[in-house]
């Protein structure tokens, strides 16, 4: 049966990446088109600034609610049905006119958009040989939907309108559905409790495994780094010296991306079991970037390099990660999934805040100097990984 997968995996792991790129660019679509939004229905900026918010928090809820059933329940089926509300929720929002109508669609847009977490721990089921490449290749489809979705908005906004974003965006959907169909292995279930059980030993698998705690505080860190940057670069490229303009601020986006694209290759180097080389090399690239842009912060060069390799240490460091906690159990990939993004989204909503109270206190000087305390905390945490699975006799400690 597993060697029928790997096959089907052929085709169905480019599938899998592209669609769950598809999926949870949904999240971040109206962030660089709000104010066009509110100017659209004439409602204020604050008010269409909770989009975004709202959208987090149906993401977070569908994590905790929604992605554990994943081991409960046939997962193509899970995926494929709730594909099919995220792209009516897409459409319903192209035809709202209040800002109270999106903020609830924007919730809904959210809850449905958890699939990408689901197609994930299922990409890793699929074969345990290779299991860092293939969570590498399936995680930059996720980064590249994140780190486009903003570049794209924008441009179709510019020419079409925002309600076009949503309904391009509900084409796009239906068109992952198909592909998804047909490509889409059938992994069957491996709990058999009921639901109440299977949240129940979803928390229960924190205390159970001790590199599930790791990972999922290291990935908290890097992942709080990584909003704490984009939040706080926006102010810095619009601000003098630099001035950039809302669309050159959106082109450096494409240069997150190519990033994205490169960090697969530590997913590599963790089947090769060298976890913590790839752990401290992809830390490092992250502490070593902040640096960079900390020294020359508004050199064109230094800015692009340090996204660049920034970008691929943060993204490493999650496929890294992703790679150590899918072979803790078999059986429970989708509901250590749910711990671990949990956590990580914890650390991406503290690193936004710490980052724009840095920046309020200090500007780019302040924040970096936040940045660059957290990737060397998260070096720390490598570290006393390390030293804990030398001090533990058995290769997965628990």
């Amino acid at each position: 049966m597993e060697l029928a997968l790997e096959r089907k995996a052929a085709w169905g792991i480019p599938v899998m990446a592209a669609s769950a790129g598809i999926i949870v660019a949904n999240l971040y679509y109206n962030q660089p088109i709000l104010h066009n939004i509110a100017q659209s229905i004439h409602a204020s900026e604050s008010s269409i600034g909770k989009m975004s918010m709202m959208a987090q928090l149906g993401y977070g809820l569908g994590m905790l609610f929604l992605v554990p059933l994943g081991d409960k329940m046939n997962r193509k089926n899970l995926i494929i049905s709730t594909c099919i509300l995220l792209a009516v929720t897409l459409l319903l929002t192209a035809t709202a006119h209040s800002a109270n109508a999106l903020l609830a669609l924007s919730f809904f847009t959210g809850l449905f958009s958890t699939p990408a977490q689901i197609i994930l721990p299922m990409a890793a089921a699929l074969g345990k040989e290779n299991r860092g490449k293939t969570v590498g290749k399936v995680y930059s489809g996720i980064l590249t939907g994140i780190l486009g979705s903003r570049v794209l908005s924008g441009i179709i906004t510019s020419y079409w309108g925002w309600q076009y974003v949503f309904v391009i965006s509900a084409v796009l959907v239906v068109f992952a559905i198909l592909l998804l169909s047909v490509y889409l292995p059938e992994v069957p279930p491996k709990f058999k409790g009921n639901y109440f059980k299977l949240l129940g030993s979803t928390l229960g698998l924190i205390k159970e495994y001790r590199i599930l705690r790791q990972a999922a505080i290291l990935g908290a860190f890097t992942f709080g780094v990584f909003c704490s940057f984009w939040t706080t670069l926006t102010f810095h490229l619009s601000t003098a010296p630099l001035n950039y303009s809302t669309a050159s601020i959106g082109l450096f986006g494409l240069v997150a991306i190519g990033g994205a694209l490169v960090a697969p290759v530590f997913g590599k180097i963790a089947d090769r079991g060298n976890v913590f080389r790839g752990l401290y090399l992809s830390v490092a690239m992250m502490a070593g970037s902040i640096l960079l842009l900390k020294m020359f912060p508004f050199s064109a060069t230094a800015l692009i390099a340090g996204i660049f390799f920034l970008d691929i240490g943060v993204q490493a460091t999650q496929i890294t990660n992703f790679t150590r906690i899918y072979a803790l159990n078999e059986h429970a990939h989708s509901r250590l999934n749910t711990v671990y993004m949990t956590t990580y989204f914890i650390g991406a909503a503290i690193g936004t805040g710490f980052g724009l109270m840095s920046w309020k206190m200090g500007g780019w000087n302040m924040a970096t100097w936040q940045m660059l305390i957290w990737s060397l905390i998260a070096l720390m945490i490598v570290f006393i990984s390390q030293r804990n699975s030398r001090n533990n006799t058995s290769i997965i400690p628990e």
